[in-house]
């Protein structure tokens, strides 16, 4: 099931792409909450070192909130004092989320190497949209979550 904060506009016409987009209900927040709840590692895919970047933002709160956070960024070596990889196959151990901070278009080869990992969710960010992407993921049976930022969504639905 694709996540997607959408318009009804829009969701009538990503339906007719055969992609099945789901409006969020209060029922699809709770698979959200839960997905948060029961996560503790997440890869960010595109995290800057620069400070007023949102994914460095965003990373630092989830840090802040206890999860484990994995830098993605094949351009560093280290980002927030954390050891940075490559890309997604270079990642010893389990991940839970892979959260993408990259341009809609270089999405979908994130997600075929996300696919191939142990991750229950590929979360793409706000303004993050990729429908083929998303077909790619779901049809792996990853949970996916589209054009949502995870800290806003954290901090509405987990934090106190």
């Amino acid at each position: 099931m694709i996540f997607f904060l959408a318009s009804a506009e829009d969701a009538v016409s990503m339906t007719n792409n055969k992609t099945k987009i789901h409006m969020l209900s209060l029922n699809n927040l709770s698979i959200i909450r839960v997905l948060l709840e029961e996560s503790s590692v997440i890869a960010i895919v595109g995290l800057s070192p620069k400070t007023t970047r949102p994914s460095n933002m965003v990373a630092r709160y989830l840090i802040e909130t206890g999860y484990t956070v994995i830098p993605v960024n094949p351009g560093h070596d280290r980002i927030l004092d954390l050891p940075c990889y490559p890309s997604i196959s270079a990642i010893p151990g389990s991940i839970d989320i892979v959260d993408i901070f990259r341009k809609s278009e270089d999405v979908e080869p994130i997600v075929r190497e996300a696919v191939e990992t142990d991750c229950k969710a590929i979360w793409m960010q706000q303004g993050i949209i990729n429908h083929q992407a998303a077909r790619i993921a779901e049809n792996s049976g990853k949970i996916v979550i589209m054009d949502r930022c995870i800290k806003i969504d954290h901090a509405d639905l987990i934090a106190p």
